[in-house]
């Protein structure tokens, strides 16, 4: 076991070193380890107590967040330490205002890399959020007596947990290192329970604890007010080449409909004035001449706004699901409620499937299915507040899983 996972995560190093000199992306994330045992060393000691909390990527921070904010409150002397493999979640977070002493990249899973990471600082509490598990820095974690959690977590039946050989060693690490499983939704807990994961309990997912945040915070955007203009609003959120085709065909049919695009990056800004050559800029909208209300397409060329745009909306079409890439967040739009529409390539948003199954959410297998629902949906106003009521109700249903966590990690004593 421990060969064939050295192997592997030598080939990883290697790889990661061979790409940086080609892919910028990468060039990021390996030159940014290199830094990550300073910035420890400038922020942290080895006598500081840390509560750490890993992340893959931007979308398993925000999950851990609620998390990490109740126990800085429980907690007030601990150091926060949060961690990233990935750089688009280490970039979207490290130079923001945010709760962390210190952001920064995780090492490569090596022994000796390890070691000589953990020496800066104690460890008191360590989550890694869903799926991201590291099998020796588990191994050095336990050894120094931290408390080990995973939160959120899904567990699904093609992961490496349910192969013989390599999975079975990966099971024997977290059932001698991990001192509670958090997770989703039961079909998870009956797969880890299945496996011999016992130390478990389903919480729910803190994300919904986190947009049900979002309903109690202004939202208020009145340049949004005016461009809407009391007329129904269809905003496409984190759109992709296949979303704004979509919004493209949607505009010509129903003219008196008003779309906000809001891409999924900035570099999607050129095609889309391409595509819509008469769009409104959001950035451009307070300079204007013409009256806002007068234009039917608005594109968003902004950061940060996305959840406050979703609080206008009548019907949301989140970017994503006609894209390997996957579907971006679709419980922002929920939280709102309306009608959420999506491709579907959402395997590891078990969110999406509950959403559809009451009837609050509708995915597609092509654009022209979407167009064909969303004509309809335009069409039918009563449809629009019974999906709307159903994605209120799936929001307001779910339980609150950060105080289910705290509570449980309260229950295991601290050194």
């Amino acid at each position: 076991m421990y060969f064939f996972y050295d192997i592997f995560i030598s080939l990883l190093s290697f790889g990661m070193r061979l790409g940086s000199l080609f892919n910028a992306k990468i060039r990021k994330g390996w030159l940014g380890r290199k830094e990550s045992e300073q910035k420890i060393k400038q922020k942290l000691s080895p006598h500081d107590k840390v509560i750490w909390m890993h992340a893959a990527s931007l979308g398993e921070y925000e999950q851990g967040l609620p998390v990490l904010e109740r126990l800085k409150q429980t907690h007030p002397q601990h150091k926060i330490l949060i961690t990233f493999f990935s750089p688009s979640g280490y970039e979207n977070v490290a130079n923001k205002p945010n709760i962390a002493d210190v952001v920064c990249y995780l090492p490569l899973d090596k022994k000796k890399n390890l070691k000589r990471f953990l020496s800066l600082f104690t460890t008191d509490i360590f989550f890694t959020v869903k799926y991201d598990y590291w099998y020796h820095l588990f191994d050095e974690l336990k050894k120094r007596n931290a408390k080990l959690f995973i939160i959120s977590a899904y567990f699904y039946p093609k992961q490496i947990f349910f192969k013989r050989g390599l999975g079975n060693g990966f099971v024997s690490n977290l059932k001698r290192n991990i001192n509670w499983i958090f997770h989703q939704n039961q079909d998870s807990e009956h797969l880890a329970k299945s496996i011999g994961l016992l130390q478990s309990s389903v919480s729910g997912d803190t994300r919904f604890d986190r947009v049900k945040q979002i309903l109690s915070r202004d939202n208020t955007l009145p340049l949004i007010d005016e461009f809407k203009d009391a007329k129904p609003l269809l905003i496409f959120g984190s759109s992709w080449q296949a979303e704004e085709k979509i919004a493209k065909a949607i505009s010509s049919l129903h003219p008196k409909v008003k779309i906000i695009i809001a891409p999924h990056s900035l570099k999607r800004l050129e095609p889309l004035k391409s595509l819509f050559p008469q769009a409104l800029l959001y950035s451009k909208a307070p300079q204007n001449q013409q009256k806002i209300s007068d234009y039917s397409v608005l594109i968003i060329d902004s950061i940060g706004i996305l959840s406050k745009l979703y609080s206008y909306a009548d019907i949301a079409l989140v970017g994503g699901g006609f894209h390997s890439a996957g579907l971006h967040n679709i419980l922002e739009a929920t939280t709102f409620g309306m009608p959420v529409l999506f491709g579907n390539h959402y395997r590891k948003n078990p969110e999406a499937d509950a959403l559809i199954s009451i009837g609050g959410a509708q995915s597609f297998k092509d654009e022209n299915q979407t167009i064909a629902f969303l004509s309809h949906l335009i069409q039918n106003p009563q449809l629009i507040r019974q999906m709307s009521d159903k994605s209120s109700a799936f929001i307001a249903s779910q339980p609150n899983a950060t105080e289910h966590i705290s509570h449980i990690i309260s229950q295991n004593p601290l050194r």
